[in-house]
């Protein structure tokens, strides 16, 4: 039988009972608060470093015959796909964009074209899958799978560089087209204009590039900044590269080492471990910009009422024939063009013309039909002054006036400045001083006023210090109308003796305000340019202002000398030195061989060289339609320290070194990103314990 228990007896307790269990609440309160207090946080276990895994897919990894365009991945922990847009490709190319999401512990893909039959394909995520926690990467994973009764599981890999200066290139599209027909030696030039790829890969920041899911036949590759998605060369403007390289996938088993690390510092071993090495993997496209052919006119401008500059599209070999409505056009202007003709700057000479706020004009040149072709074309325009007529002579008047007023107050400085050092003492002198003041007074507004100053030519010249190869070069704002040597005097100083000098003064053909002054010069020595007033007019009337300049040759004992030994090099080849942000610094023809920099200022120094095959001292870029390849540019991969007093020699063999370990990292400005890594906190954490 059972007990009965009163509740109003089970918890009943003595007033002693009472207070020991008060006593036990305030000891938990005490310890909860000691808790609380104590600022370390709790120990939630040790962190996560395992990266994701795939624990099963729909369809299989590998399967055959399949035929759902959705592949869901289901993974181990939740999951996160980054940069998805950048880093996933899908190869064959898809023509609208698959949808890509991933959700907890799944990435589900959706395929947008319909399945082509017979396919293998790749869905390449690199290393965008990470756990969603700790940001772990699972490495670079594809994802394969055939509409057809096999997977092609060859891959290739390469490069792509620019062709101008061999910066990787990232993020560029690398496509592959099938050669299929056996008896084919390669793709007829057709085929990138108009096909997609056949399959696709893309470049990661150190430019390089993997193309997966191959057959074993013959295939070629190209480069592809794709702007319309087209996956072909559809836009003059879009960046390529291609050669005529045509290569079989094959692989073999090969090692390489594998670092086993002990934390994040310090490794314990290296292990050499088996796998598939693949090949080709030394694919090299260079990629370049083709110029743009189409001729027209892209814009015409008149910042002021004395100029006007027309802008081209692409070069001529003519200047266009200008037709004045309003005007008359005949010896008008002072033309300033460049070498191509593409931008050119007319000077109105005439003040009855350039006065007009609107010029009216028929402009005939050579432009670009619907053909292609080079035609003569015909527009009027008008040209508006972006400064009026009006506008200029407020700005001109108003300039008068504060001269003026500057004038003035300078003029009744020195009156007061005069009557103080007149002041006489006595009542005859202070009645003397009163009349003078108000005689001062009453003549402040009668100051005779006289023409403003001058306003000369603006001149610029190089710098007081030259180096023993160069020369002085003067600069003018305005196309110079007169020279007048007897105006100009060179002296070479010895001792306090200036000693007069032969020298030679000549425009330049660029820029065309432009002048430069040759002579000898001795390392060491001292010069005076001396330029008198008027020495130069310019077309609008101006005069320079007279001057004087001294010259001082850099001495020879602060200089450097680079002496490059060419091996193996095109006879037509330019050897450019280059400073630490990849910019030339001087450049010389090679001959003989062997290209020589004299009068270098001591530093780090880097070399570049393009095979100059047309010898117009210039790099130039490829042509598609012509299969005409970028002239040839090549890195030495070390930099030289050159110090004053010393003279470098050094043998070079381009084609000693892969094009895409040539250009030395410190001046590459296309950095490679950062390695992903599983985040070592566990032992950053116990290390943290012990400080």
């Amino acid at each position: 039988m059972g007990v009965r228990r009163d509740i109003s007896t089970a918890y009943h307790t003595t007033p002693l009972h009472r207070g020991r269990g008060w006593g036990w609440v305030c000891f938990c309160l005490c310890i909860l608060l000691y808790s609380c207090a104590n600022m370390g946080s709790p120990d939630g276990g040790p962190y996560d470093e395992t990266p994701p895994k795939i624990i099963h897919t729909t369809p299989e990894f590998g399967a055959f015959g399949s035929k759902s365009k959705k592949i869901v991945l289901e993974f181990d922990e939740n999951i996160k796909v980054d940069n998805a847009a950048e880093k996933v490709i899908v190869s064959p190319p898809q023509m609208e964009q698959p949808e890509i999401n991933a959700s907890g512990k799944r990435i589900t893909v959706e395929l947008m074209d319909t399945l082509r039959p017979g396919i293998t394909y790749t869905i390449d995520f690199a290393d965008a899958i990470e756990d969603n926690n700790e940001g772990n990467p699972m490495g670079d994973y594809a994802f394969m799978f055939s509409t057809g009764n096999e997977i092609d599981t060859m891959q290739v890999s390469g490069y792509v560089l620019d062709a101008q200066n061999l910066e990787p290139i990232k993020g560029i599209f690398v496509g592959l087209y099938a050669l299929e027909d056996s008896l084919m030696e390669q793709l007829p030039d057709s085929v990138f204009k108009t096909k997609p790829f056949d399959r696709i890969s893309r470049t990661d920041s150190r430019g390089h590039f993997v193309v997966k899911g191959l057959k074993r036949c013959r295939y070629q590759a190209f480069a592809l900044k794709d702007q319309d998605q087209t996956y072909s060369f559809t836009q003059k403007s879009e960046m390529i590269g291609f050669n005529n390289q045509v290569f079989t996938p094959s692989s073999k088993p090969d090692l390489r080492p594998d670092t086993v690390w002990h934390d994040s510092i310090h490794y314990d071993s290296i292990i050499m471990r088996g796998y598939t090495h693949f090949y080709p993997d030394d694919i090299v496209l260079m990629a370049f910009n083709e110029k743009l052919t189409d001729r027209y006119l892209l814009k015409s401008e008149r910042p002021n009422l004395r100029e006007f500059t027309l802008y081209f599209t692409n070069r001529s070999d003519s200047l266009p024939i200008i037709r004045g409505l309003n005007f008359d056009a005949d010896g008008a202007f002072v033309v300033e063009n460049n070498q191509t003709n593409d931008t050119i700057k007319y000077w109105i000479r005439d003040s009855l013309v350039y006065n007009l706020d609107t010029l009216e004009l028929s402009l005939t040149y050579l432009g670009t039909d619907t053909l292609g072709q080079l035609v003569e074309q015909c527009d009027t325009m008008s040209l508006i002054s972006m400064v009026s007529k009006a506008k200029t002579v407020k700005q001109q008047q108003d300039a008068y006036e504060k001269w003026v007023k500057e004038y003035k107050a300078e003029q009744k400085k020195e009156q007061k400045r005069a009557k103080m050092e007149g002041k006489q003492e006595g009542a005859e002198g202070e009645d003397e001083g009163k009349k003078k003041s108000k005689k001062s007074k009453d003549d402040d507004d009668n100051i005779e006023i006289p023409p403003m100053p001058e306003e000369f030519l603006d001149i610029r010249s190089t710098g007081s210090a030259l180096d023993p190869d160069k020369n002085v070069d003067f600069t003018f704002h305005e196309p110079i109308d007169t020279v007048y040597m007897e105006g100009i005097h060179f002296y070479e100083k010895i001792d306090t003796v200036l000693q007069e000098c032969d020298f030679v003064f000549e425009q330049l053909p660029t820029p065309h305000n432009s002048f430069r002054l040759y002579a000898e010069w001795i390392p060491s020595h001292e010069y005076v340019v001396e330029v008198d007033t008027g020495a130069f007019v310019s077309i609008y009337g101006k005069r320079n202002e007279g001057m004087k300049k001294t010259v001082k040759v850099k001495s020879l004992d602060t200089y450097s000398a680079l002496f490059i030994n060419l091996i193996n090099v095109d006879t037509c080849a330019v050897v450019q030195m280059l400073n630490n942000s990849d910019k030339v610094v001087k450049s010389v023809r090679a001959k003989g061989g062997k290209a020589d920099f004299y009068y270098v200022n001591p530093g780090t120094y880097y070399l570049r060289m393009f095979v100059d095959r047309n010898g117009n001292g210039i790099w130039d870029t490829g042509a598609y339609d012509e299969q005409e390849q970028p002239e040839e540019v090549y890195y030495y991969p070390r930099a030289f320290e050159l110090r004053a007093m010393w003279d470098t020699s050094q043998d070079w063999r381009p084609l000693a070194t892969p094009l895409y370990r040539q250009k030395p990292a410190a001046i590459t400005k296309q950095k490679p990103d950062k390695e992903k890594q599983t985040k070592n906190r566990n032992a950053e954490r116990e290390k943290n314990k012990k400080k």
